[in-house]
């Protein structure tokens, strides 16, 4: 397995070596991220993998300086899956000056639920997400990129973007990857102590229950979302939202919409410190 840095020094190493498989991430990776290696490994000819903390898509009071760096414990992990490339950028590597040409999402899509509690976050995501696709498919006529569904608005602004701008990226979404109780998995929950880990479960349980009284359609949708996150809250989180939106807009459905279209509850809330995403489609 090979350990790169720089953009032209990933060019080098995928010289000649077909059609890329890509797995962006931010590092510190888990069981969730493994299975994304796993599920990108016979998409491609060469599997690459990213590892990069990337600050234009933190808000200042988040936590981008304390965000776990793990790079050698990364390696290792991805070297056990068969990763061939790891890209692992300094900041200086892929901004080497500021970096004032940014992708701009579709508002519709990118400034609500967590682009309304993170504005700009759809920004810093598009605009490092392009810059990597660029890297890793702009000398090799494209490929496929693997996404986690945790990351449900991501993934659909990013397969918007790839649409819109004529990349020629495939993107594969990954489903989610749990933990025993049904935590889904994720970087930030090594913050939360062994009780807390026990009390996050609640927030997919949350999901299960919003959905399963969303399909019966007897109380009405804003009501039964109202209630999810008053009960959630009775057990100490601060959620920002749960909500019923259609899977593929994140537009609010309409009463006849209830019963059998295609629909995800999606949730984020903060137990103790740790803000947590999570989202079930039914």
């Amino acid at each position: 397995m090979q350990v790169v840095h720089t953009i032209a020094d990933l060019r080098s190493a995928l010289a000649g070596r077909g059609r890329p498989a890509f797995v962006p991430t931010m590092g510190n990776l888990h069981a969730g991220h493994m299975s994304l290696v796993r599920q990108a490994k016979p998409l491609g000819d060469v599997l690459v993998a990213s590892i990069f903390v990337n600050r234009l898509q933190f808000l200042p009071n988040e936590d981008f300086d304390s965000y776990p760096r793990t790079l050698q414990d990364d390696c290792a992990k991805l070297q056990a899956e068969g990763c061939d490339i790891v890209f692992a950028p300094k900041e200086s590597d892929l901004y080497p000056e500021p970096q004032t040409f940014k992708v701009q999402p579709d508002p519709a899509l990118a400034d609500i639920l967590e682009g309304h509690f993170r504005p700009g976050f759809f920004t810093g995501v598009c605009t490092v997400v392009l810059k990597l696709f660029n890297a890793v498919f702009g000398s090799t006529g494209g490929g496929t990129a693997v996404f986690g569904k945790k990351d449900y608005q991501q993934r659909l602004v990013i397969e918007r973007m790839v649409q819109q701008l004529a990349l020629p990226v495939t993107i594969v979404g990954a489903e989610i990857a749990r933990a025993e109780g049904g935590l889904a998995l994720s970087s930030r929950n090594g913050y939360l102590s062994a009780q807390e880990l026990e009390q996050a479960q609640a927030l997919s349980r949350a999901l299960h229950a919003l959905a399963q009284a969303t399909r019966q359609g007897q109380t009405p949708l804003a009501q039964l979302e109202a209630q999810a996150s008053a009960a959630l809250n009775a057990l100490g989180w601060q959620t920002d939202y749960l909500t019923v939106r259609l899977r593929d807009s994140l537009q609010s459905p309409d009463h006849a919409q209830l019963a059998s279209t295609p629909l995800v509850a999606l949730g984020a809330a903060r137990l103790g410190s740790t803000r947590l995403i999570d989202n079930l489609e039914f």
